[in-house]
């Protein structure tokens, strides 16, 4: 996908920075700005040189406050907000991603942060869930990362009740990771971007394939044992001396398997 219109990306470097460009309209998601965040988190993973992404809306006063639901005009599912597939591609891509929120992250934002592997957030922002106010909900990653990332008497309390938590109150409960000054804000998540991709490629792919695991099921177990052990496996005498055995037709040798 070329000539993006909802979201702007650039690279710095090993980082690659997208944000949501939609300020005067909250920076809200529609059919569009979704494929479009896929579509840069499908780079992100493609390109050799990107080891990070940072994650972000543009202007001061919205990160994103949720998605445009009356935009799904038909029974017909591919209408949906296709939400949930960048929930997965952030949370299935072998690289990091940190969200920088820059100002209201509400429903949708909210989990959208929430499911990235970091969060930096300005001292302006805001966290909330609105769902059971507005006539929705998300009761997948919405519910279940955030009961891990805050605990479920907290996490419902977010979701039940509705409440407005400034960046201070979501540092306390453990929501977001540093809360910086505004103007701070890009220039810090860039900094955290940049340390990451100075750790190893290989070990942060196994470890965030851990952490999401448990809630993927069979995609979870095959992002460990296809991602991870089988690239490796593949460099070994074991696996170069059964592919070459068939090939011959022969028995392989089992003096060149691992012990």
């Amino acid at each position: 996908m070329t000539g993006y219109t909802d979201i702007v990306v650039r690279s710095d470097g090993p980082v690659l920075e997208i944000g949501i460009d939609r300020p005067d309209k909250g920076n809200k998601l529609r059919h569009q700005t979704c494929l479009e965040l896929f579509d840069a988190l499908q780079r992100l993973r493609l390109d050799p040189g990107l080891r990070a992404a940072v994650l972000t809306g543009t202007g001061e006063k919205f990160f994103c406050i949720g998605g445009e639901h009356d935009e799904a005009t038909s029974l017909d599912q591919s209408q949906v907000l296709p939400i949930v597939d960048v929930y997965q591609a952030i949370d299935t891509i072998p690289k990091p991603v940190v969200a920088a929120v820059n100002g209201f992250a509400v429903g949708g934002g909210n989990v959208l942060h929430t499911v990235c592997d970091l969060t930096i957030a300005a001292d302006s922002a805001v966290f909330r869930q609105v769902g059971p106010m507005v006539g929705s909900f998300d009761a997948g990653y919405g519910t279940w990362y955030l009961e891990d990332t805050i605990g479920r008497k907290r996490a419902k309390e977010m979701w039940y009740l509705n409440r407005k938590y400034s960046a201070a109150q979501a540092l306390e409960m453990g929501l977001v990771n540093e809360v910086v000054p505004a103007a701070e804000l890009r220039a810090r998540a860039a900094a955290v971007a940049r340390e990451l991709s100075a750790r190893s490629p290989m070990a942060l792919g196994a470890l965030k394939s851990a952490f999401s695991g448990r809630h993927n099921g069979v995609a979870g177990q095959a992002r460990m044992a296809h991602d991870q052990y089988l690239s490796v496996y593949l460099t070994t005498d074991e696996a170069h001396e059964t592919n070459a055995a068939f090939a011959e037709r022969r028995e392989p040798d089992p003096r060149r398997f691992w012990s």
